[in-house]
């Protein structure tokens, strides 16, 4: 059960992570387009859909507005992640400390998922049914090889004989 539930956790962050890492590259000045909208793995994704300009116009815009409500849950969960190593460091660990800083980032966490959601919503509704379709089938693989990768990873090695 714990094994299962830090999987979810680990990609809940993964996917929040690349959703940050997609903002930050999305809202690039205009001088920086080809490492600008495209160049973060989470919008990788909706290049292979065919945008329109205008569609690109969009999520351009959508990612620009949504940058100031996930730089401050992006700056709380470093600063949380800092404090903890600091601790993890520390000559004698406080396991309070770390508890009530883990729950800090659970709160983080949740808000940047939340967050995530929304502007993941916001990005389709741009789209075409077609292109909807085609997220499914693209969003289905990468989760399909997710899965493989990490029933790889928690099945024992066999020994060779």
């Amino acid at each position: 059960m714990k094994g299962s539930h830090m999987k979810w956790v680990g990609a809940a962050l993964a996917l929040t992570l690349l959703a940050a890492v997609a903002l930050a590259e999305a809202t690039r000045p205009a001088h920086h387009h080809r490492a600008g909208m495209y160049g973060g793995p989470m919008v990788r994704v909706f290049r292979q859909l065919d945008l329109t300009d205008t569609q690109r116009t969009q999520i351009h815009q959508i990612l620009a507005k949504e940058k100031p409500a996930m730089q401050p849950l992006m700056r709380q969960m470093a600063q949380n992640r800092y404090q903890i190593t600091q601790l993890e460091l520390a000559e004698n660990f406080d396991e309070s400390q770390v508890r009530s800083l883990a729950t800090q980032q659970t709160q983080s966490m949740s808000d940047l998922i939340v967050q995530r959601a929304r502007i993941e919503s916001e990005l389709v509704r741009v789209l075409t049914p077609d292109q909807k379709t085609k997220l499914s089938q693209i969003l289905a693989n990468h989760e399909q090889r997710f899965l493989s990768h990490t029933q790889g990873q928690t099945q024992s090695p066999t020994p060779n004989q």
